[in-house]
């Protein structure tokens, strides 16, 4: 069942995700529907988002893109980031182009998944994006150690940058 953001009870992972997305909700970003494994998002080019060129940069479409695949790869309920992404430009987007970007799962595979994204104004293709995303493990071990200002690999790293630190004051 496809669900519009209007017609949800309960915020779904995908708008709890959504939600506190600033970045995109600052860009105007709207989460049009959604369901397991898919996302359809609306944003309109302003001036600030064209270039030398007075086209859109292709960063706001990439971030666009990205925001359909992270609403999609959210979908399922664990917390789901970027391993990678690329995207292909096909035609230029300008000022006041409203475009919609849909999200589409392609396969899942342990807590990887592969998601393909294509950004349109009305029928025409602007960019196609593919995103491979990596669920987050409850238990932390995805966590870099280094990320931990407590673990070993943390101090001896703060010791290796601070300045006057020799072997021994470690």
């Amino acid at each position: 069942m496809v669900v519009t953001v209007s017609q949800a009870t309960e915020q779904t992972p995908t708008e709890a995700m959504f939600s506190a997305d600033e970045a995109s909700q600052g860009l105007g970003i709207e989460l049009v529907e959604h369901e397991e494994g898919t996302a359809l998002v609306r944003m309109t080019v302003t001036p600030a988002m064209v270039n030398g060129h007075r086209i859109a940069h292709g960063g706001f479409l990439f971030l666009l893109a990205d925001t359909a695949f992270a609403c999609a790869c959210n979908s399922h309920g664990p917390v789901t980031v970027a391993a990678g992404a690329d995207i292909v430009f096909v035609a230029p987007a300008r000022e006041g182009d409203v475009l919609v970007a849909r999200a589409e799962e392609r396969v899942r595979y342990g807590r990887s998944g592969i998601y393909d994204v294509s950004v349109r104004r009305g029928d025409e293709v602007v960019a196609e994006f593919r995103g491979r995303s990596r669920s987050v493990r409850d238990d932390g071990r995805d966590r870099s150690a280094r990320d931990d200002p407590g673990s070993r690999d943390a101090r001896q790293d703060t010791a290796r940058e601070t300045p006057g630190t020799t072997k021994e004051s470690r």
